[in-house]
């Protein structure tokens, strides 16, 4: 039997993979006011086994926390031979949430890769971002495994979200 698109999540993210949508400030988002940063990390497996398959697709608010005219907010990366992907964008304000809460700055991340007969979907809130105490969603994670969502500045501008598929580490993932 051949395997097809709708059996299995890759390679086929593959052919439609564009370089340049690693950068979120491409086109009309060159111009837009805000903080730059550079969002990393590394897909493992759960044997720890780095996924170098693997595409991330990012989706986030504008600098004001809106989804601005002309900020599109949507980025792709395939991950290199060592599981590891990079964004540059621009950092998200806090955006509104359920009821009348505020939701923390945050980065959704969807992963594709092999085994996975669904995406994965998790968040980068920003560690110490002070929004991350009150925002909803995040107090729906139990407080010892909200680490694995929360990026840290590894660099200046530069925030890494590390991605684990299985296992005792895995990453929270969110049910959408």
């Amino acid at each position: 039997m051949t395997t097809t698109a709708s059996q299995t999540a890759g390679p086929y993210w593959h052919i439609i993979d564009h370089p340049e949508w690693a950068d979120l400030r491409r086109g009309e988002n060159a111009a837009m006011a805000g903080t730059t940063i550079t969002l990393t990390g590394q897909i493992t497996d759960g044997d720890g086994t780095p996924c170098g398959d693997a595409m991330v697709e990012i989706w986030q608010a504008g600098p004001d926390g809106a989804c601005e005219a002309g900020f599109h907010g949507f980025g792709r990366c395939a991950s290199d031979d060592q599981g590891r992907f990079r964004f540059t964008t621009l950092k998200p304000g806090p955006v509104p949430g359920p009821g009348n809460s505020l939701q923390a700055p945050h980065i959704t991340l969807a992963v594709f890769a092999r085994g996975l007969m669904n995406h994965v979907t998790t968040r980068a809130y920003f560690a110490a971002e002070p929004l991350n105490e009150a925002d909803p969603i995040l107090a729906l994670v139990p407080e010892a495994r909200r680490p694995t969502m929360l990026a840290r500045e590894t660099a200046p501008g530069v925030w890494t979200l590390d991605i684990r598929l299985q296992g005792a580490d895995e990453t929270v993932f969110l049910d959408i």
